[in-house]
């Protein structure tokens, strides 16, 4: 999940109008990674769900009016970045950890913090490693290319650890090697990994350690220079975050859109106020979202309680948590 490149803005690529394709084509076009339970998945019908999913719905809901006008394209560590720069799709809206190399170097902007993570490591529960500095001397399997190889890295320098290495081309790959016991540990995003383990047909082998060894915040990504764009991600997401902040949800919303005498509420829900001509949307775009897809924490209940993980520093911050809405005003 978690991407890393150092590639520069292709040249000749100038800056679009994204919001304008996007209308004009009547389709959003959407980076995901594909097989990864939890954030993005396929079910026995074909459909595809998972909080990347809905990351891409909520932008097509706010632009198009209908959550489901999506083009899903799928991409590889090694592909994310470059598929963006070059106008492939017209956002990649989940798996990017927000860095500095990533933020000045690769053209691209970041549209807002949407679920603070880390990364963490899984074992045999056989094995008797409790604690990451168990792992002295140990193989552990990685994901080359990704922000994962290099926090490894450093965390092992810095505490003059050794270890071994083995790298893959991509998250299911370095599982799979795990599985295969050709190293003693697997490690990645702590998110993406508990989706992975209780999936196993033997989860209860596996222990998943409590440490976790960086800061990963992920954020969507767009391209730069199209300032317009980016306000518009950055606010569809923001606005789940916000209802969650005033109590809406899929089943209330309705109701609350013509009750509510809550001003900001009703700015929010475009019942006043003229909101989305500023971003060039109809003024419902926020409600359109809360309506189809849901607020944040019924996004992440739906996606994430099921694999046991809990909300912690993605709570709302009167909950102790870091997600705060910007206001409506």
């Amino acid at each position: 999940m978690a991407l890393c490149a150092l590639a520069v803005l292709p040249a000749g690529v100038a800056a679009a109008d994204t919001l304008s394709d996007v209308l004009e084509r009547g389709m959003l076009r959407c980076a995901v990674i594909e097989a990864s339970p939890g954030f993005s998945s396929i079910d026995a019908n074909g459909r595809r769900y998972g909080f990347d999913i809905d990351n891409c719905r909520t932008v097509a809901a706010a632009v198009l009016g209908d959550a489901d006008a999506i083009e899903y394209v799928p991409i590889n560590p090694n592909t994310a970045f470059t598929t963006l720069q070059s106008g492939g799709v017209d956002v990649f809206p989940g798996g990017a950890t927000w860095t500095f190399l990533r933020d000045t170097s690769l053209g691209l902007d970041y549209t807002g913090t949407y679920l603070y993570a880390g990364q963490g490591f899984v074992v045999r529960r056989a094995s008797g490693v409790s604690h990451v500095p168990d792992l002295e001397g140990a193989t552990i399997c990685v994901a080359q290319g990704t922000t994962n190889e290099q926090n490894l890295a450093d965390y092992f320098r810095a505490r003059r650890m050794k270890y071994s290495i083995v790298t893959f081309a991509d998250v299911e790959r370095g599982l799979n090697a795990y599985l295969a016991d050709r190293c003693d540990a697997f490690t990645t995003e702590v998110f993406s990994l508990a989706g992975r383990i209780v999936a196993l047909r033997n989860p209860g082998e596996h222990r998943i350690l409590g440490d976790v060894i960086s800061k990963e915040p992920f954020s969507g990504l767009v391209r730069q220079g199209d300032p317009r764009w980016r306000d518009i991600v950055f606010w569809a997401f923001n606005s789940r975050v916000a209802a969650e902040e005033f109590g809406l949800t899929m089943s209330n919303v309705e109701e609350m859109r013509a009750s509510t005498e809550d001003a900001e509420i009703r700015r929010f829900l475009g019942v006043e106020g003229g909101f989305g001509r500023q971003l060039g949307l109809r003024n419902d775009w926020a409600y359109q979202i809360v309506a189809q897809v849901g607020n944040y924490g019924e996004v992440f209940d739906r996606h994430f309680e099921p694999l046991g993980l809990e909300r912690g520093l993605n709570a709302l911050w009167r909950d102790g948590g870091l997600m705060i809405a910007m206001p409506y005003r």
